[in-house]
C-alpha cells in the first residue's frame, strides 16, 4: 500500500483555512463571475476536460475541489446510471450548491461529500479517474496533493486537471495581466468580495507554467503525461496515467 502522505505542517493548515474561508463566502456568486470572465467558455474547457479522462459507462471517477459541481456532473454523463462519481470539496457552501444543481438536473450516479484534496480517506487504487478543475493553484503543497491524487487512482487510471494558465507572448499575455490585474478585482469589488478576486490572479502568478506543472505530475508517478493549451495560452489541460507495473 502506498504510505500515507505526511501530515500539513501548520502554515498549510493556516492557508487551507483561509482558501476555505474564501470559497464558502464566494459560493454564490461564483458560477455567475465564472460565466462573465470566460464569457461562457469555461463549460466548454470542462467538457473537453471530461472527455480527456476517457471514461466508459460503469466507471468510477472521483472531482476533487468539485465547487459547484459542473465537472463532476459532466463526468456522471459519461458513466452513466451504472458509474459512479464523487465530487469531493472542503468548501460546505460549495457542496450545498453543487447539490442542488445536480438534484435540479435530476443526475443520477453522483453524490457530493466533503474532503480534502491532500489528504483523502479513499483506499488506494480506487477511481478509474480523478479530475481537478482551477483548483489545483490552490493547493497548500501541490506536490504533495497530485501524489495524493495519484494514489487513489487505480493502475492505468488517469488523473485530468484543468487549470488557468498564463500566456507568455503578446498580444495575449498583455490582455491578460490587464484583465486578471485590474478588471478582475473590479468584478470582485461589483460581487462584493473584492480580496476573493485579488487572489485569483495573484495565484496564476505563482503557479507553475504548463510545462512546469507536467513536471510536477512525472514526479508524483504519472506516466504519459500531456497538456494542451486552450484559449491562446489562457486554459492548460493536463493528463497522466497511473503506471499499471506493480512498483505503481
Amino acid at each position: 500500500m502506498t504510505p500515507a502522505p505526511p501530515a500539513q505542517t501548520t502554515e498549510q493548515e493556516r492557508f487551507a483555512g483561509q482558501i476555505r474561508g474564501m470559497f464558502d463566502r464566494i459560493a454564490g456568486i461564483y458560477d455567475p463571475l465564472n460565466t462573465a470572465m470566460t464569457a461562457g467558455l469555461h463549460h466548454r474547457w470542462r467538457e473537453r476536460a471530461a472527455d480527456r479522462a476517457e471514461l466508459a459507462p460503469g466507471d468510477t471517477a472521483l472531482d476533487a475541489c468539485c465547487g459547484t459541481g459542473d465537472l463532476a456532473l459532466e463526468l456522471a454523463r459519461r458513466v452513466g446510471p451504472a458509474g459512479t462519481v464523487i465530487g469531493s470539496d472542503f468548501s460546505d457552501r460549495m457542496l450545498e450548491l453543487a447539490r442542488e444543481k445536480a438534484a435540479r438536473r435530476g443526475a443520477t450516479g453522483v453524490r457530493f461529500e466533503w474532503g480534502d484534496a491532500l489528504d483523502l480517506s479513499y483506499e488506494d487504487r480506487s477511481f478509474d479517474a480523478v479530475s481537478v478543475g482551477f483548483g489545483v493553484r490552490n493547493f497548500a503543497d501541490v506536490e504533495l496533493g497530485l501524489r495524493e491524487l495519484a494514489r487513489v487512482l487505480k493502475p492505468g487510471g488517469r488523473l485530468v486537471i484543468l487549470e488557468i494558465t498564463k500566456p507568455q507572448r503578446p498580444p495575449l499575455s498583455t490582455f491578460f495581466g490587464l484583465w486578471f490585474d485590474r478588471i478582475v478585482p473590479v468584478l470582485g469589488t461589483i460581487a462584493g468580495d473584492r480580496e476573493a478576486y485579488t487572489y485569483l490572479p495573484e495565484s496564476v502568478k505563482r503557479f507553475p507554467p504548463p510545462e512546469g506543472l507536467a513536471a510536477v505530475m512525472d514526479r508524483a508517478g504519472l506516466e504519459q503525461v500531456r497538456y494542451t493549451v486552450l484559449a491562446g495560452g489562457i486554459i492548460a489541460i493536463h493528463s497522466g496515467v497511473r503506471a499499471t507495473s506493480p512498483a505503481g
